[in-house]
């Protein structure tokens, strides 16, 4: 009885989420992939997003400083970056766009002023 009740238990727990907390970071796994928060020293979000069970970048990751302003939201799929990305310094906004995992065009611009467009394709 015991051994079906250990078996069971294992069983359980290794298909439950699991997390594995750090003082830089927590981890948590949810199906095939990892959902990541890493933390600045002063306890404040640095990076949150997912990867995948072999360290593939995936799905979107966004960045902070240690105030906890965002600073930049990416998007990867399965380690490639892809799609809009979005930088944010100050008052500064910076829009990229990927395809094919390299920067097809760039815009930047400031609150209220005119965008600058750089085309890379």
């Amino acid at each position: 009885m015991k051994n079906i009740i250990l078996t069971l238990a294992i069983v359980l727990f290794s298909t439950q989420i699991f997390a594995q907390d750090t003082p830089n970071k927590k981890l948590i796994k949810n199906g095939d992939l990892i959902e990541a928060q890493i933390f600045h020293d002063n306890g404040i979000v640095s990076q949150e997003g997912q990867y995948t069970l072999d360290g593939k970048l995936q799905g979107t990751w966004v960045s902070y400083d240690v105030e906890g302003n965002k600073t930049a939201v990416a998007k990867y799929n399965n380690g490639q970056k892809t799609g809009t990305w979005y930088f944010y310094e100050g008052e500064t906004l910076s829009e990229v766009k990927y395809n094919n995992n390299k920067i097809a065009q760039v815009k930047t611009w400031k609150e209220g002023e005119t965008q600058i467009v750089s085309n890379f394709e």
